[in-house]
């Protein structure tokens, strides 16, 4: 599932689920909305994604060109080290500014300390 949503300055595409092959048949009309809107900064949330193979890939390849070529930019937030992986064998990686302060909504609790001393005195 990809879902749409715009500011006046930025597309924002949040993606659930597989991005493969499976799932290209939606890609044009995506990908035809997104360069439609016209905005500087289209930032694509991959916290939800499950598997990306090289048709998700060339899915956000062709988007962050398309941002690009507009004199735009593409920021990955929440991409898995296996989906910056299969962008940077596809030669593509530079396209995309990775936004490596973002937090997926589940990675909150395991980022948090655990204090295990909160009895003892200190």
């Amino acid at each position: 599932m990809i879902e749409i949503a715009t500011s006046a300055a930025t597309t924002t595409l949040v993606i659930a689920g597989d991005l493969d092959l499976a799932e290209r048949d939606q890609f044009p009309e995506i990908a035809a909305r997104v360069v439609g809107l016209r905005r500087q900064l289209l930032v694509i949330d991959m916290c939800g994604v499950t598997f990306m193979d090289s048709t998700g890939a060339a899915f956000l390849i062709s988007l962050a060109d398309a941002s690009r070529k507009r004199g735009g930019a593409t920021v990955l937030r929440g991409a898995d080290p296996r989906d910056l992986f299969v962008l940077e064998i596809c030669g593509a990686l530079e396209l995309f500014r990775i936004d490596a302060d973002h937090r997926c909504a589940g990675d909150e609790a395991q980022a948090e300390p655990v204090d295990q001393d909160a009895s003892s005195p200190a």
